[in-house]
């Protein structure tokens, strides 16, 4: 990254028939923000001066053909396409996901080529996106495929984050996919996550059980004592300061959560429906793991309000700082982490 400009945020639109085209203008019609950071929309002109039209809002952008032409203190509009999509606001059609994935996929490619240095995603319809050249249940599993790593689902705000074991998973299948290598990969995910990317030197993870009250020692289920305690337990003899299985009914009730900097759920909702509830729309979704930064608001397309300009971009604004901080934590990470070997090896020379 050159030095002398701002962090290059990426935006991949999301369905345009949802409120991803307005909670991201809406963050960026306060110009104040255009100090953090540069935003770069890949969309077209025309399809953002209709969103801007429809919605009543004023964002002064610069059209650009590729990433790295973008310009700071404006807000960059990449032209992905020539031609004016049809719109149906509150409508998911085949429009809308093929749209938004060409958005998704020139977003990506411009982040593998560091083009832009961090990527919000706007929300996306799993169903309209299904495709010949698009099978993934949702933006995790194909960055997971586009960029280098383990990739978690890792639910985040300042004070709260929520991982999941297992993530667009139907719940049938849950505890079959729970085994101990995963374990191990989402804990060590986990961990090097809140080192690099938030700067928590000793990290303190707490596991829910699968079962309720985590099996009643076998009562309710085995899977908790056969397969969660044994990693744990392994995990924490090799210095991991991993907690658990607890029992997710009482643990977010009782303020549990507070004791520990992040929670490794077992399954989709368990972890979620707690993260909502107490994050009050100011929640992110990380896709924590990967070579590359990515963010997302913790809500959906919400069709039922799209075109009407109510939505709240509280959640979209706190994707877009997370994403600078962990990128800010990021680099402080490697440059420390450069620094260390740097030494070690002046070490081993003399």
């Amino acid at each position: 990254m050159d030095e002398n400009r701002k962090i290059r945020l990426g935006i991949s639109i999301g369905d345009l028939n949802g409120i991803g085209c307005e909670v991201a203008l809406k963050t960026f019609e306060d110009s104040r923000m255009l100090d953090f950071c540069t935003p770069v929309i890949f969309a077209s002109n025309k399809t953002v001066s209709f969103q801007m039209r429809q919605l009543k809002l004023n964002v002064t952008f610069n059209g650009i053909p590729d990433a790295s032409k973008a310009i700071d203190n404006k807000v960059n509009i990449v032209n992905v396409w020539k031609e004016v999509p049809r719109v149906d606001f509150g409508q998911a059609t085949k429009t809308g996901g093929e749209y938004a994935i060409k958005s998704l996929k020139a977003a990506v490619e411009a982040l593998k080529k560091g083009d832009i240095d961090v990527l919000v995603t706007a929300p996306i319809n799993k169903n309209n996106i299904q495709s010949e050249d698009f099978n993934f249940p949702g933006h995790t599993d194909f960055l997971a495929q586009e960029l280098e790593g383990e990739s978690l689902m890792f639910m985040v705000t300042e004070t709260l984050k929520v991982g999941l074991l297992t993530d667009h998973v139907a719940v049938k299948d849950v505890s079959a996919a729970i085994i101990p290598r995963l374990i191990r990969d989402k804990i060590n995910t986990i961990e090097k996550s809140l080192k690099m990317d938030f700067g928590i030197r000793k990290p303190k993870i707490a596991l829910l059980g699968i079962n309720p009250h985590s099996g009643d020692n076998g009562v309710i289920g085995k899977e908790d004592d056969e397969v969660l305690k044994p990693v744990i337990k392994e995990m924490a003899d090799m210095g991991h300061l991993v907690f658990g299985p607890y029992s997710a009914d009482s643990f977010f009730g009782s303020d549990g959560y507070k004791k520990f900097d992040a929670i490794l759920a077992a399954y989709h909702d368990q972890g979620l429906i707690p993260f909502k509830t107490i994050s009050f729309g100011q929640g992110v979704n990380y896709t924590a793991g990967l070579s590359k930064v990515r963010t997302s608001p913790d809500h959906g397309t919400a069709y039922e309000i799209a075109g009407k300009g109510v939505a709240d971009e509280s959640s979209f604004k706190e994707a877009v700082f997370m994403a600078l901080n962990i990128f800010k934590h990021r680099t402080e990470y490697q440059e420390l982490t450069q620094d260390v070997l740097k030494k070690q090896r002046l070490k081993r020379e003399r």
